[in-house]
């Protein structure tokens, strides 16, 4: 019998999330060159070496594509974006690249995956009417779920670039201040609240003027993709120190990113209306009459040491990406690539889809009762990962990359 031929990395299993029709983003390495970052493409179960694939097949963004970093990429705006894109999508599919493409492609769990791009500066909202109604009756049980000015305004604050971590980066249980109601003096030590935040991050490419606001339809020009993302936070430092001036030390220790960026183009299936707004909007965020739909249609899932506690939905957050780009711009903020934003917790309506533990458990009231234990909030050793899914062309899903991270105790 003659000898049959090995199976080709680019032979997909059907309906494969990461086939050709997804192709996110992300910086690798591998144990023969560990010094040495690169671009890298994901398909399937395999990554795809960009530079020299590029350089191979005789492109003109050889270049662009062989750097340690994606922000070069990013900021070359959107033609090369689609155009690198579209090279991509024909070297992984076209029978005529395969000799030259299959020597490149590394297996996935061969690889060290790196944080992709250089995070200019982070951003966080608070963009889901379901998680802040749920806090607001907890903290505010006499009082209005949601303050004046939240239907009015994407609510954010600006964290810390220099702690987004790349998925699988271990989490080191913060310290800090710390003060019950009933305490008579606050303490310090260890967090015994550590919560996640399930959420989704845009990445920004093409920069901004500074004393230019960006518009509502100029949200595609300026956002190269997005990425999942978990806000950890340790809600009883935050619950001592945000008053008056908001969130700093119980956000500013972590956040960890998926280590692939998913560009805008390969969800546009999943651009969906977002949900129907209960006051009218001043001109700058008023997306009624835009083209671009705003909202995106994924599935998100939350596990903490392989269980499934939530499975949070995109496509109910009331403030859409394009809003909180326009709105964190039109002061005349400048944007800078690599700038990241995230969403804010997502939550949807059913208990289940709560995206943070601080809800999930009503804030300690209520355990979690897993096969590791009842949680509240996190315990040193917990892991915690989180999926996403979206529609794709022809009914195909569109994975997003996993975040996962580990809680180590404080030093």
């Amino acid at each position: 019998m003659p000898e049959q031929p090995s199976p080709s990395p680019l032979d997909l299993a059907e309906g494969d999330p990461f086939g050709p029709h997804n192709l996110p983003y992300g910086v690798f390495s591998t144990a023969d060159e560990p010094g040495r970052r690169r671009v890298g493409v994901r398909i399937g179960s395999h990554v795809l070496d960009a530079g020299a694939a590029a350089h191979a097949l005789g492109s003109s963004y050889a270049g662009l594509l062989a750097q340690p970093s994606l922000n070069p990429l990013m900021a070359a705006g959107r033609t090369v974006w689609r155009d690198v894109r579209r090279a991509l999508t024909a070297w992984l599919t076209s029978p005529a690249h395969r000799a030259d493409v299959e020597p490149l492609l590394h297996p996935l769990d061969a690889v060290t995956l790196h944080l992709p791009y250089e995070v200019a500066d982070y951003v966080d909202f608070y963009a889901s009417e379901h998680h802040a109604s749920n806090v607001g009756r907890m903290f505010r049980p006499d009082g209005e779920p949601l303050t004046p000015n939240w239907k009015h305004l994407p609510i954010g604050y600006h964290g810390r670039s220099g702690t987004v971590v790349v998925s699988g980066t271990d989490v080191v249980r913060p310290s800090g201040q710390r003060k019950a109601p009933t305490d008579p003096a606050p303490v310090f030590g260890p967090s015994t609240k550590l919560d996640i935040e399930a959420e989704v991050g845009f990445v920004v490419g093409t920069p901004s003027e500074t004393g230019r606001p960006v518009a509502l339809g100029d949200f595609r020009e300026h956002v190269f993709g997005l990425t999942l993302l978990n806000d950890w936070s340790a809600r009883d430092i935050q619950a001592w120190e945000y008053v008056p001036l908001g969130p700093f030390l119980g956000k500013s220790f972590a956040t960890s990113v998926s280590a692939w960026v998913t560009p805008l183009e390969a969800l546009d299936a999943a651009r969906v209306a977002p949900p129907a707004r209960d006051f009218p909007l001043l001109p700058y965020l008023d997306d009624a009459d835009e083209d671009e739909p705003g909202g995106y249609e994924l599935h998100i899932t939350v596990e903490i040491n392989g269980e499934v506690v939530a499975e949070p939905p995109f496509s109910t957050m009331y403030w859409t990406a394009a809003q909180q780009l326009a709105h964190m711009t039109v002061n005349g903020a400048s944007l800078r690539t690599g700038d990241l934003y995230g969403s804010g917790t997502v939550s949807g309506p059913e208990t289940h889809q709560r995206g943070s533990l601080l809800e999930l458990t009503w804030n300690g009231r209520d355990a979690l009762d897993l096969s590791t234990g009842k949680r509240t909030f996190l315990e040193d050793g917990d892991e915690v990962t989180l999926t996403a899914w979206a529609p794709g062309p022809d009914g195909v899903k569109v994975g997003l990359g996993e975040v996962t991270g580990r809680i180590t105790p404080a030093v």
